[in-house]
């Protein structure tokens, strides 16, 4: 079997996949932020195999997809993707994240190195004042704003009303957009591979103009949203292995930067045009 190795930039980070090259035809989704090759922060390697064993840690389940994580007899970082209660891979990782080996069972391919590539690209990136969220994003007059929420919030659905609605709105990311911190604390949010059920696969970069945490209600209202309570509302939209110190601490950089400089709101609503336009109102002002 040929193996290739290609090279890929995200939110100015750049990493490298190695497998069989007929893998890349499931990757359609990174081809927007391919390059030519350069030194990157991390590697995943992907090869077929045999079952890894591990001692688990953690588990968390969303819709039919779950991920374990644990740790091997010599201590390294394990983590095992299943679909529909098949198991499709077994990431192992190096101590600091920046080599990972995909070991696959045969089994939903592209879900697997999806995960894997997901899975490290937030480990590696955390010491690096970035971090991958669970939201959708639009652009609107040259910032992004991103809404947060529990899965079933209606973070898409609000999203598709500013398209719908807002003229000028643009969507970079439905899932997991990435935002970096520069040395001035300024956030920039970017498009990634990765988009949930919403093929958007962007490279672009907007200056972040504020985040929305979204609830259900039978009503539109929008308060910003300050300190303690600011910072709690991005910890569980952050994807990351917070047991991990070096990760953990990471992390808190940059939920506490975003906290400080980047406006926060509470947004209850209907899923209707008015929210939509309440949300533009304040936020954008």
């Amino acid at each position: 079997m040929m193996t290739e190795t290609r090279y890929y930039k995200v939110a100015d980070h750049v990493f490298s996949v190695k497998t069989a090259s007929e893998d890349f035809a499931l990757m359609q989704n990174y081809e927007p932020f391919s390059m030519d090759k350069d030194a990157v922060l991390f590697t995943l390697t992907v090869e077929d195999g045999e079952r890894v064993d591990y001692a688990e840690e953690m588990r968390q389940e969303e819709e039919g997809q779950e991920i374990f994580c644990g740790k091997t007899a010599d201590g390294k970082s394990v983590f095992e993707f299943r679909w529909q209660y098949e198991t499709a891979g077994w990431l192992v990782c190096s101590d600091n994240y920046q080599k990972g080996e995909l070991i696959m069972t045969g089994k939903w391919r592209k879900l697997a190195i999806d995960n894997a590539l997901m899975v490290l690209f937030a480990l590696a990136t955390a010491p690096h004042k970035t971090v991958l969220f669970h939201a959708a994003v639009v652009s609107h007059q040259d910032k992004a704003y991103m809404f947060l929420g529990k899965s079933g919030t209606g973070k898409s659905t609000h999203a598709r009303l500013w398209l719908t609605y807002i003229e000028g709105t643009a969507l970079v990311n439905d899932d997991n957009p990435v935002v970096r911190i520069n040395d001035d604390n300024v956030a920039t949010v970017y498009g990634s591979p990765w988009s949930g059920k919403t093929p958007c696969y962007r490279h672009v970069s907007y200056p972040l103009g504020g985040i929305v945490l979204l609830s259900q209600a039978p009503y539109n209202k929008i308060r910003r949203m300050r300190g303690i309570k600011a910072y709690a509302a991005l910890v569980p939209c952050i994807s990351g292995k917070r047991w991990d110190k070096a990760v953990a601490d990471g992390l808190h950089e940059t939920e506490n930067a975003l906290a400080m400089a980047t406006p926060v709101y509470h947004l209850e609503c209907l899923p209707d045009e008015e929210a939509a336009r309440v949300c533009e109102g304040e936020i954008t002002c």
